[in-house]
């Protein structure tokens, strides 16, 4: 993970030739790159240190606007974020979160795909908040959360939805639009690059900026961050806290410094409303199912073999686009480079923000977004 925080240096959008910029779902046609600004519906929590942040609309906890469903999708309960506009939906977007993180990390983002008329589901995904945490790998696997994603948009009566996700949830949007990609209208991923799947196996640790991971899928994480006050520590530093000394708690190439965490300051990225939410919710379960996430790399291998047969020549269908955040440590935007060739249409964008680009630089995200999703919008509503 990236550290923070810098100011705006927003680069261009880079569009394929089917992309028409500037077209808004909702107010018609307006100037290239340029988004009429809405008024915040929701007051804005003025504990949040960025101040280019504040007046982006987010919900908050127990927000009104915001309902948590539950559904059973292949034997495990699911918790989700339900959101719609008022009167008919013009399509459904699924957000899916990555580490760690929860549903309540696209905060910044609902209010937003809401106002353009789209119905919003983001599930908390396995082992995290509301829904399930089961003690089994097979669980946290690409295609497992594929399926039960699947599961949920057949639930919900939905035959194609758009997509977003952010770190491993990006990892898992990829993987979804591979296993069904007659259900996925456009795909969008913030910070993650499309990997393809490989015949041999790879591990990803062998990366420098991965190195970290040898950390997590071991035991010592999950043993040592136990109990609010240690997960409240360790969440600061995962967003971006740092020491009075300027100290982080966590680095890419070795993991978690378990004694700087006691000195680490309250991440700038939330509000200490937003804190005790997220340490309350991980402390339903604790962080074991959020760790397995990165200890399914041989599972998912064996899953996609058939797949990796079939990539000669391969290219996504759905128009997808891709934000890479420009101080990303943990997935920095070189790690993107030749993936174009694998989309018939790919549009990229950056923003000046560590991993945690949704909360960092949330108004050029979703300009970023909104500017794409104006050419996938349906004019219809989506069944429900």
């Amino acid at each position: 993970m990236g550290s923070v925080v810098g100011e705006v240096n927003r680069a261009p959008l880079v569009q394929s030739p089917k992309f028409r910029v500037g077209e808004s779902a909702v107010s018609g046609l307006v100037p290239k790159h340029i988004i009429t600004p809405r008024a915040p519906t929701q007051p804005c929590d003025n504990n949040t240190n960025l101040p280019h942040v504040k007046m982006v609309d987010k919900i908050t906890p127990n927000d009104s606007r915001a309902q948590y469903k539950t559904a059973d999708l292949n034997g495990v309960t699911y918790s989700y974020i339900l959101a719609e506009p008022p009167g008919k939906a013009r399509d459904t977007i699924f957000l899916v979160h990555g580490w760690p993180d929860l549903s309540f990390g696209w905060r910044y983002q609902i209010p937003h795909l809401v106002s353009l008329g789209l119905r919003v589901v983001v599930p908390d995904m396995m082992g995290y908040g509301g829904t399930d945490a089961p003690p089994s790998l097979t669980f946290y696997t690409y295609k497992r959360a594929a399926d039960d994603l699947a599961t949920l948009a057949q639930q919900l009566g939905l035959s194609r939805i758009i997509l977003g996700g952010h770190d491993w949830g990006g990892a898992v949007v990829y993987r979804f639009a591979l296993h069904y990609p007659t259900l996925i209208k456009a795909v969008i991923s913030v910070c993650t690059p499309f990997m393809a799947p490989r015949k041999e196996f790879l591990d990803a640790t062998v990366l420098p900026n991965f190195k970290y991971q040898l950390h997590l899928r071991g035991p010592e994480v999950e043993a040592e961050i136990v109990g609010e006050a240690k997960l409240r520590q360790f969440l600061h530093a995962m967003y971006g806290g740092r020491t009075p000394d300027n100290e982080p708690a966590f680095s890419t190439a070795h993991g978690v410094y378990f004694d700087v965490l006691p000195r680490i300051s309250p991440s700038p990225l939330l509000s200490q409303e937003e804190m005790d939410f997220y340490v309350k919710r991980h402390a339903l379960k604790g962080l074991h199912g959020p760790l397995n996430w990165y200890r399914t790399q041989e599972l998912n291998f064996e899953d996609e073999k058939a797949l990796a047969e079939t990539m000669e020549g391969f290219k996504f269908d759905m128009p997808t686009l891709f934000i890479a955040g420009t101080r990303d440590g943990a997935l920095p935007p070189a790690m993107s480079q030749g993936m174009d060739k694998w989309f018939r249409s790919l549009t990229r964008g950056e923003v000046n923000a560590s991993h945690w680009a949704l909360w960092e630089k949330p108004a050029e995200v979703n300009r970023y977004i909104e500017e794409f999703l104006s050419g996938q919008i349906s004019a219809e509503k989506a069944s429900l």
